[in-house]
């Protein structure tokens, strides 16, 4: 793996201290109430970190793919809602980042430059259509100068505080993947009805919404790249985001065993310190192994990415399986070491136990994405 430079270092010391100062303190609030995190929306874009992938001539800062992992892994390690704002913005610009003309780029691009406080969506999931997402029923009709779509989206991150949304739809059903296409729809485009914000077991400082679709129009310029373009548009997108899963859930697990270390440390039982039992050196040393080991993979994964390597997807679906597993495990044996005071709110791990959990499930469940591993490694 290449060293850090030196603006990578300087970055990560500058994310770290913004963590444990600003997002920290209010992880478990944000939880307790299922709050919007919208003191780390402002205080991203002051910094110029709430669009890290716009690219310069849009006014952003273009950070390289590595660079944004060690930003969501120093944000996940505190709060990993707080990191999901950060993977939902760059999820929702992704594809008009890789599929749009430059006069839609100059169109919506241009609105996130600067400190800009605007929020994008990525919409692609349906009740019918999670990890199948061939299996989509929103269909998008050519009339003229617009298109009309028709359909709905569920469990949608930023779904209805998103300005911008990058939306998935069929314009050709019985094409398949390639009678996929994607669209930009903006907040307010009549048809554009929003549904509820889901009650969830974790990542409760972050909004994810049903959206409906009811005879919306909106103007065909707004249609990312050609018609058919959207399944290669949104594979791109996917293969990107799981290295981003993979980074949050990496930081998820390293904030838990931070605090099962300080924590054997401290407690005092049989009369000396729990971290002089073996029983527990053991769970620590799994755990840290597991964690470096995700890590090693998540910045391998996002290294081949930046360089445009073909094998950087492949690393994509292997770190975000890795370490979501990992993150799941560790955050449990974390409650575990702590023992009764794990199981309680105020200690917070139990807030990392369910948080990891989503890292299992979104941007393909870990069955999928062992499945799309396995494929690949096998096929001649």
């Amino acid at each position: 793996m290449k060293n850090l430079t030196e603006e990578q270092k300087v970055m990560l010391e500058m994310v770290r201290d913004v963590a444990n100062r600003e997002i920290a303190p209010l992880a478990m609030e944000l939880d307790e109430n299922s709050s919007f995190p919208e003191h780390a929306r402002n205080l991203f874009a002051e910094l110029g970190l709430l669009n890290p992938l716009l690219p310069a001539e849009y006014g952003g800062t273009e950070m390289d793919i590595l660079t944004f992992v060690l930003v969501l892994e120093e944000i996940g390690r505190v709060c990993a809602s707080t990191a999901l704002l950060l993977i939902a913005q760059s999820d929702g610009m992704l594809p008009i980042i890789h599929g749009g003309s430059p006069e839609l780029k100059e169109k919506f691009l241009g609105r996130f430059g600067g400190n800009s406080t605007l929020l994008t969506a990525f919409a692609a999931t349906e009740p019918s259509a999670g990890s199948d997402l061939l299996g989509m029923k929103t269909r998008a009709v050519r009339k003229g100068d617009k298109y009309v779509i028709n359909g709905q989206k569920c469990f949608i991150t930023n779904g209805s505080v998103a300005d911008v949304i990058s939306l998935y739809a069929y314009t050709d059903p019985e094409k398949g993947a390639k009678g996929m296409s994607v669209f930009v729809v903006e907040k307010g485009t009549p048809g554009l009805v929003y549904g509820r914000n889901e009650k969830k077991m974790g990542m409760r400082g972050c909004v994810n919404s049903q959206l409906f679709f009811e005879n919306m129009e909106i103007p065909a310029e707004n249609l990312i790249g050609a018609e058919g373009d959207g399944f290669a548009n949104l594979m791109k997108a996917l293969s990107i985001n799981r290295v981003f899963c993979a980074a949050q859930a990496v930081g998820i697990a390293q904030g838990a065993l931070d605090r099962a270390i300080e924590h054997a440390r401290e407690r005092v039982q049989f009369g000396k310190p729990i971290s002089h039992l073996a029983p527990i050196q053991f769970m620590i040393a799994d755990m840290a192994t597991a964690v470096e080991a995700s890590r090693l993979l998540t910045r391998k994964a996002a290294e081949l990415l930046d360089d445009k390597d073909k094998k950087g997807a492949l690393l994509g679906g292997m770190a975000k399986t890795m370490a979501s597993d990992t993150a799941m495990q560790v955050t449990t044996d974390t409650v575990q070491i702590l023992g009764g005071s794990g199981y309680m709110k105020e200690y917070g791990v139990e807030r990392m136990m369910r948080d990891a959990k989503l890292t299992q499930i979104y941007t393909g469940t870990n069955q999928i994405t062992r499945l799309v591993t396995g494929r690949a490694l096998l096929q001649p």
